[in-house]
């Protein structure tokens, strides 16, 4: 069935003519899935303004043991930062899968963003992929003075399986009293291993995601823990939320991760969390970044924008 249809004709025209030209497969093959996503980027066109510098860090023993990209303003002192995680199921994508959505935000918002190039699964099951993440974190915050960074505006934020990351490292922050995080933004986020959703049944053949896929990722991602998650490896078994930072989440109408970060809003809500739910009509999982050029997707870029700016203030 084309991918239009799924939606009984309520796909959002420019993201449903768009989807022809994106296939990673089924994720079933992980060498094939790997090497089409880096297909792709090596057909973008991106042009780095000169307002915005691109470089890839290696942080050394004192810090996680992946390289991170990093994008910040061109000459500016003592901007913000924002530790950003990007998708692909845990098993899928590499850091400049996000140069074009990274590059904006810098550009746009000010920031700086490091984006580590965090390990895979089924290679590197829970927690590399987790540690990668709170370690660039530390070691961007503990080299805030060389790094020309103001730790008094710091944000996390990550796409899909990137989500889950970026939650999981504020509820690590939140429990060890580590870096002081000032804003979350979850985009499609993964949250739930348990995968009990009315999205999560009714997805089964939905674009770019599937409940097929997330049965794979989980497997791949927990490996041996697969029946007993750990801590943080799935941040909606945390019973309580509460002492969060402010949390944007961003979900997608035709997306077995829907309900789930849904639920995850509201709960971070319920418990006092400050907290904006954007739920989309007429989408499917990670719209924004596959289609960055629909109106829908530059509505959705304008609200992280405003997310990050409102971070600011605080």
């Amino acid at each position: 069935m084309p991918a239009a249809q799924h939606l009984g004709g309520r796909m959002d025209a420019e993201l449903s003519a768009a989807l022809i030209m994106f296939d990673i497969g089924d994720g079933t093959d992980l060498e094939d899935g790997r090497e089409r996503l880096h297909a792709i980027h090596r057909t973008s066109s991106l042009t780095v303004p000169h307002a915005v510098e691109v470089r890839d860090i290696a942080p050394g023993p004192d810090g996680p043991p992946v390289r991170v990209r990093f994008y910040r303003p061109r000459g500016a002192a003592d901007v913000p930062v924002m530790l950003w995680l990007h998708g692909g199921a845990f098993a899928f994508g590499f850091a400049e899968i996000d140069d074009e959505l990274c590059v904006r935000l810098a550009e746009d918002s000010g920031f700086a963003i490091a984006s580590p190039d965090y390990r895979l699964s089924p290679e590197h099951p829970f927690p590399a992929a987790f540690d990668d993440g709170y370690g660039t974190l530390e070691w961007v915050l503990r080299n805030a003075g060389p790094l020309g960074l103001d730790t008094g505006c710091v944000a996390v934020g990550g796409s899909s399986a990137g989500g889950a990351l970026a939650a999981g490292v504020c509820l690590r922050a939140r429990d060890e009293g580590g870096p002081e995080i000032h804003q979350q933004l979850l985009i499609c986020p993964v949250t739930d291993d348990r995968m009990a959703t009315r999205s999560m049944q009714l997805y089964t053949h939905s674009p770019c995601f599937t409940r097929q896929g997330a049965e794979l990722m989980w497997d791949r991602y927990l490996g041996p823990s697969r029946d007993e998650p750990p801590r943080y490896a799935a941040p909606a078994r945390e019973e309580d939320l509460s002492g969060l930072p402010p949390a944007f989440v961003l979900t997608a109408e035709e997306d077995p991760l829907r309900d789930e970060g849904i639920d995850y809003a509201l709960r971070l809500i319920a418990a006092g969390t400050s907290t904006e739910l954007h739920h989309v009509p007429g989408t499917f999982h990670s719209f924004d970044s596959i289609v960055p050029t629909a109106g829908v997707s530059q509505r959705a870029y304008a609200d992280y924008l405003a997310a990050l700016q409102r971070c600011r203030t605080r």
